[in-house]
């Protein structure tokens, strides 16, 4: 059974869905039919959101578990996952260490644009801190508007791609 819970934060509501132990989703829209309900894993993401939005680093994540995604998907939210609270990459530089860790001359940002798109964890997995060549905004499922002010929440340093 799948749960849901509408958060409302001080930029957009956000729907959050659990299996009642774990959370599966974090999103801008509510796009999953399911159960409306409290669950403890909702408390625990409250938490975590509630320190977020007041501008403060959450000690912890949730407890979340990633679910029907390619092992592509998975690579690339393992690298997006690890971006430090108010700093940025581009798609490109995931794009060049995900080469390298294979051993491949290229890998393309596009690829790792649409594998982003597929994080159904956002904010918590920071896919809004990456951004295109030259630090556009780019590419983000909640919309350029909530990935901006999630950059400029965090104070964000945009840093020119090294292209």
């Amino acid at each position: 059974m799948i749960y849901k819970y509408l958060y409302r934060s001080p930029i957009c509501n956000l729907y959050l869905y659990s299996d009642g132990e774990y959370l599966r989703a974090l999103l801008f829209s509510d796009s999953i039919d399911c159960i409306e309900g409290k669950k403890e894993i909702f408390i625990e993401t409250i938490e975590w959101l509630d320190t977020y939005f007041k501008g403060e680093i959450p000690a912890f994540l949730p407890k979340y578990k990633l679910m029907d995604i390619s092992s592509f998907t998975g690579e690339v939210l393992e690298y997006i996952k690890d971006i430090p609270y108010g700093q940025t990459i581009t798609y490109g530089e995931i794009a060049e260490k995900i080469a390298l860790k294979r051993g491949i001359k290229k890998m393309s940002a596009q690829a790792v644009g649409r594998a982003a798109g597929a994080n159904p964890l956002a904010i918590i997995i920071p896919c809004h801190r990456v951004i295109g060549q030259k630090a556009s905004l780019v590419g983000y499922g909640g919309g350029l508007e909530n990935k901006n002010r999630l950059l400029k929440l965090e104070e964000a340093v945009i840093k020119k791609a090294l292209t």
